[in-house]
């Protein structure tokens, strides 16, 4: 497909990758997601691209551990399931990226940890060396100590932010989020026949926001919202941003092909077209 998306000189990629996109409905792992996964950043790797990788899915996956279809409401709950799912889900990239020859660290991060300049510049430190090592860092929300108290900030409310806040802290040349939806949408396509994809995006107005639904699955916490939310961030910075189906993990090597898959959220400084939002037609 004939694109003008250019993605030649992007080197550094932040790849967030949602619940829904690890596991199946049935609260197992998806393995055949996770190896596509893998495999693929480590494809980006072998070509020269730094890569780190947000993955959410430690509650989701303990969840499944435990055979729980409802995700509990009580806050030692979620924690005590993020601490087993957390464990399962690094065993299996662990095994899963070693089969393709490519290391993998663990990142667990807090927000107050990123609001503290000493402690930031520690965690910006940790991720350059990674980097320059040819490591991919697999950076997740410390849900098993993150909780808000008072005016104490800790929690991210969810990986859509996180990741866009580790694009924006490494200066990442591209953030691209997987989801379970194909893009960002002119209303809801699951409810309306008529939603057409909106290919490039150069700002979030208050109408797109509107537009926004809540999260997808019992196992996550994201929607579409938060993830306008991290798109805004990343626009502000000028910086880019592809949300795309992340059913196959390998759409990553579409979009950095240039092919139009998903939605672009591109600053107008920095397209080639001149229309706010370009609809498939």
């Amino acid at each position: 497909m004939k694109s003008n998306r250019h993605m030649e000189n992007v080197s550094r990629i932040v790849v967030k990758i949602g619940t829904s996109s690890l596991m199946h409905g049935n609260g197992k792992l998806n393995l055949q997601a996770i190896d596509q996964l893998s495999y693929t950043l480590t494809g980006l790797v072998n070509e020269g691209k730094q890569v780190i990788l947000v993955s959410s899915g430690a509650i989701g996956a303990g969840m499944g551990q435990l055979g729980l279809t409802e995700r509990p409401e009580q806050i030692q709950q979620q924690q005590a399931l993020a601490s087993i799912g957390q464990s399962e889900l690094m065993t299996v990239y662990q095994q899963r990226f070693a089969a393709y020859g490519q290391r993998i660290s663990q990142v667990l991060l807090t927000h107050d940890i990123l609001d503290y300049p000493q402690s930031r510049q520690y965690v910006h430190n940790t991720i350059e060396q990674l980097l320059n090592w040819g490591v991919i860092p697999v950076v997740n929300e410390n849900d098993t100590v993150a909780v808000n108290e008072l005016d104490h900030r800790v929690t991210f409310s969810d990986n859509d932010q996180l990741s866009a806040i580790v694009a924006v802290r490494s200066h990442a040349d591209l953030l691209i989020m997987l989801s379970d939806i194909d893009g960002f949408y002119t209303s809801n396509p699951h409810k309306d026949p008529h939603a057409k994809l909106i290919k490039e995006l150069h700002q979030v107005t208050a109408d797109s926001l509107k537009r926004a639904g809540g999260a997808g699955t019992v196992f996550g916490t994201g929607g579409m919202a938060t993830k306008l939310t991290a798109a805004a961030d990343i626009l502000k910075h000028n910086q880019m941003m592809v949300l795309a189906n992340g059913t196959n993990p390998s759409i990553i090597f579409n979009i950095m092909n240039g092919e139009e898959v998903g939605t672009l959220f591109i600053s107008k400084e920095n397209s080639e077209e001149s229309n706010d939002d370009r609809v498939v037609k």
